[in-house]
């Protein structure tokens, strides 16, 4: 199996915070977005990943690093390409033309899932879904009696169906889905302006592969400083009795901390209360601060705060009365 991640967009919606981190390696309990992702896929899946395949921008030499570092983590290849110029998802998963080949899931690094993964690989294809009220911005499945699908609509602002695609799939032949790719672009094939893979998975479907529709049980978000909060909250949840959250080498002096929380290596807390749902990263300091439901990063210290819903980032030095408060890499708050 190899797992195909486009992540190369720019995550306008969280700055300051993807100003200097790209998106998908901004930690959620603990780690970065996409490595969840490609852990809690290799984990359900009934085979080994062989591959890892990082669709990326230009992130530079410590990104890649990292990436290198979360394939190796799950005993896969490493393989990143780049996307210079954003032409839309479907050309996004074409950038990995020379991975796409045998069984391969697609899972775009926007949100985080709470699914059963297992299938059978000898199907053609499944695509993961979600009921939403409000389906006219997203790409959306009409689907038959037995979950076969019968339509990909991309973006419709017309009803056509409320089942939203998440931004995950699987194939199971990589190298239809890597042909299909290359004739849309090949010959100027767009939707909306740019190339759609609903727009290759519905050509696929005309010429006789099936595809089946599989639900998620839960749709984590990752878009905007509000929904990283949420979604913190929830896999702390999700993986309290799972992971060891809290570092042998923290250090508390008259400090309490409520889980489910994620406390990183060489962190200090004096005087303080933090949690619940709260992590923070590693070798950062509290002091007489209360803090609850935000993400904190590396190298960061907070003092006299009380805050909660709130996001700041690496290498941050905070002292202030706000409640709420977003603060990106190398910023000062006093």
């Amino acid at each position: 199996m190899k797992i195909i991640i486009p992540m190369a967009g720019r995550g306008s919606r969280l700055r300051p915070h993807t100003l200097t981190v790209p998106k998908p390696l901004l930690p959620v309990s603990g780690k970065p977005i996409v490595q969840r992702i490609v852990e809690d896929l290799a984990e359900a899946l009934d085979e080994p990943v062989e591959e890892v395949a990082f669709v990326i921008g230009d992130f530079g030499a410590e990104a890649e690093a990292q990436l290198e570092e979360i394939a190796a983590k799950v005993g896969a290849k490493c393989s990143i390409y780049t996307q210079d110029i954003p032409h839309g998802p479907g050309h996004a998963i074409l950038c990995a033309k020379p991975s796409l080949s045998g069984n391969c899931i697609v899972a775009f690094a926007d949100t985080l899932f709470k699914a059963n993964f297992s299938f059978d690989p000898k199907e053609d294809g499944i695509i993961w879904c979600q009921k939403v009220e409000d389906p006219s911005s997203f790409g959306v499945v009409k689907t038959d009696e037995n979950n076969v699908i019968a339509e990909f609509v991309e973006k419709s602002p017309t009803f056509v169906s409320d089942l939203a695609i998440v931004g995950l799939y699987y194939v199971r032949d990589g190298e239809r889905l890597r042909d299909t790719l290359q004739d849309m672009v090949d010959n100027d094939i767009r939707d909306k302006g740019e190339f759609q893979i609903t727009t290759a998975l519905e050509l696929l479907k005309s010429n006789g592969v099936k595809f089946r529709s599989a639900q998620i049980e839960e749709w984590l978000d990752c878009g905007n400083k509000d929904n990283v909060v949420a979604t913190n909250r929830r896999m702390l949840q999700l993986k309290q009795d799972k992971e060891k959250l809290v570092a042998d080498s923290v250090t508390l002096d008259n400090a309490v901390i409520i889980p489910p929380c994620f406390i990183g290596e060489n962190t200090v807390i004096r005087n303080s209360v933090v949690g619940p749902h709260v992590s923070l990263g590693h070798n950062s300091t509290v002091e007489q601060s209360v803090i609850s439901d935000a993400v904190i990063q590396n190298d960061t210290v907070v003092r006299h705060a009380n805050l909660s819903h709130s996001m700041l980032g690496n290498k941050v030095d905070y002292e202030g009365n706000k409640s709420e408060i977003s603060i990106g890499d190398y910023s000062e708050y006093k």
